[in-house]
């Protein structure tokens, strides 16, 4: 069987882990523009389906369990962390497996970027605001966006390695 270039490549994990920081920058650099910028609440249009908002969020995603009373905050720290230390794991005992490591690589940007303003804030910063006909999607930040790219790219990944099964 052909090796497949976009799914294996030699290398170690360095690159990953570059690529995870870039994200937590990004993320975090777009979060301070947000909170030097926006009062809670603001909101500037842009588009008639896409504004910038200034949201917190103190649950999970899609705001899970943002009434909780406060004891989220430190339960998803603990997973956001615990998440980490196994996708660095993950990074090193499958580095050379790009599709896989580049999805590991945004999930752990995605998460630390979270459990940063966790640790800092108390909540996540959310700040990109979709909608249509009155309807808004729940807003989201850089870090979430890489996560759900992780997702899609892991889901992608195995539908590949399935399919290389045959």
């Amino acid at each position: 069987m052909a090796k497949n270039n976009f799914v294996k490549s030699s290398g170690g994990m360095l690159p990953w882990l570059g690529l995870a920081l870039l994200l937590v920058i990004v993320d975090q650099f777009t979060k301070v523009l947000i909170l030097g910028y926006y009062r809670l609440g603001d909101a500037t249009y842009v588009t008639s389906f896409f504004n910038v908002v200034r949201v917190h969020n103190t649950g999970a995603a899609f705001s899970f369990l943002s009434t909780a009373g406060g004891w989220q905050r430190w339960f998803f720290t603990g997973i956001g962390i615990a998440a980490a230390l196994f996708i660095v794991w993950m990074l090193k005992s499958h580095a050379g497996q790009r599709l896989f490591s580049f999805a590991m690589a945004c999930i752990l940007g995605g998460a630390v970027g979270n459990v940063i303003d966790r640790t800092m804030h108390g909540y996540v910063v959310d700040f990109l605001d979709f909608h249509v006909a009155g309807w808004h999607f729940p807003a989201f930040n850089v870090a979430d966006s890489a996560i759900t790219i992780g997702a899609i790219c892991l889901i992608l990944d195995e539908l590949l390695r399935v399919r290389r099964a045959r």
